[in-house]
């Protein structure tokens, strides 16, 4: 079965609407420059909240790996994704310090970007349209990667399913897509997961 990460969330209410729906995954965003960034002092109320067996993912864009490592260290959250630029050294840095997992983000443009991912040392990768553009992409090209892949971009109710039946990712990443307004919209979590499910 293809599993879920509702990613963005940032308030109270995306939580009880997570813990609702039990996602295997969810994200917070400590890119500044995100209009769904939060704080880790934020992220560790929020993670609070959170039911135990979804795990936590932090999305960052080229922070430090001793940033990055005491979060997970102190448990705010379960797995790091990394967007920004990173590449073996920095990963390497990061498993310096830290056993728990890291996913890798591929900005996917090319069949050279397809190889790149593959090719990461990360326990993960996610292969994205762009850094939070809201857009699709060819998902035709996605059906050699050999290796699980979370598929981001611009997925939302109505696409998801024809999304997970051209290219099998291992899990689908949704942020716009569930939101109404800015702000995260329970009805279209809902609606996102049921459109899951249903290809399982």
């Amino acid at each position: 079965m293809t599993e879920i990460k509702f990613c963005g969330l940032s308030r109270p209410v995306d939580i009880e609407a997570a813990n609702e729906l039990s996602p295997q995954y969810i994200g917070f965003v400590f890119a500044k420059k995100s209009k769904r960034y939060v704080t880790p002092e934020k992220a560790k109320e929020l993670k609070a909240l959170l039911r135990p067996e979804i795990k936590a993912v932090g999305v960052f864009v080229n922070e430090s790996a001793e940033v990055i490592a005491q979060l997970l260290n102190e448990g705010v959250i379960d797995l790091a994704q990394l967007h920004g630029t990173e590449g073996k050294e920095e990963i390497a840095a990061m498993r310096a310090l830290t056993k728990k997992p890291l996913i890798q983000a591929f900005q996917i443009k090319s069949e050279s970007d397809i190889t790149a991912a593959e090719e990461s040392a990360a326990d993960l990768i996610l292969l994205d349209s762009g850094a939070g553009t809201g857009t699709t992409m060819d998902w035709e090209p996605l059906k050699t990667v050999k290796r699980p892949f979370f598929l981001a971009g611009g997925l939302d109710p109505v696409n998801v399913a024809d999304a997970i039946r051209t290219c099998h990712p291992f899990a689908v990443d949704v942020s716009s897509g569930i939101e109404t307004e800015g702000v995260k919209d329970p009805d279209k979590m809902r609606a996102f997961q049921a459109a899951v499910y249903k290809e399982a």
